[in-house]
């Protein structure tokens, strides 16, 4: 059911994915960044800000700082699962795996891989503090208007 909670976090969470993919465009060796890099992490920002925190919306300050840094959690394994398997899919139109089960375990390879590449202190920090603040925002909404 949709709430004002729900509505606030998605929007909330979804820009808090744009601006760390803005960090995250320097990081990626010899400007190879992965086709729809962007749109793949906001759109998992929407949906587990709408998912994760939008239903745990006013339950309070240490709830909210609790599901702040699950959301954030859930956006980068999302993201990183999202991303990897659309690099997975463009390698194997260009014929590299001799399997479909070494496709499917390259996902995870390229997902730690491209983890290690992003995984600077930054990026860390805002997704952190980010998360954070986001869902005290969140929750203030969730209270006001439930």
């Amino acid at each position: 059911m949709p709430t004002a909670g729900k509505l606030v976090a998605a929007i909330v969470f979804g820009a808090l994915a744009w601006f760390v993919t803005e960090l995250c465009h320097p990081l990626f060796p010899d400007a190879r960044e992965p086709t729809y890099f962007v749109e793949i992490t906001i759109g998992f920002g929407i949906l587990m800000g709408w998912i994760v925190a939008g239903s745990r919306a006013g339950m309070g300050i240490n709830a909210a700082i609790g599901y702040g840094l699950t959301t954030s959690a859930a956006i980068v394994f999302w993201s990183l699962f999202g991303n990897s398997s659309v690099e997975m899919i463009e390698r194997s139109l260009d014929k590299r795996y001799d399997g479909p089960v070494e496709a499917v375990v390259s996902i995870f390879e390229i997902g730690i891989e491209m983890g290690g590449w992003l995984a600077t202190p930054t990026v860390i920090g805002v997704l952190a503090i980010g998360g954070i603040f986001a869902a005290l925002f969140v929750d203030a909404i969730g209270r006001r208007y439930t």
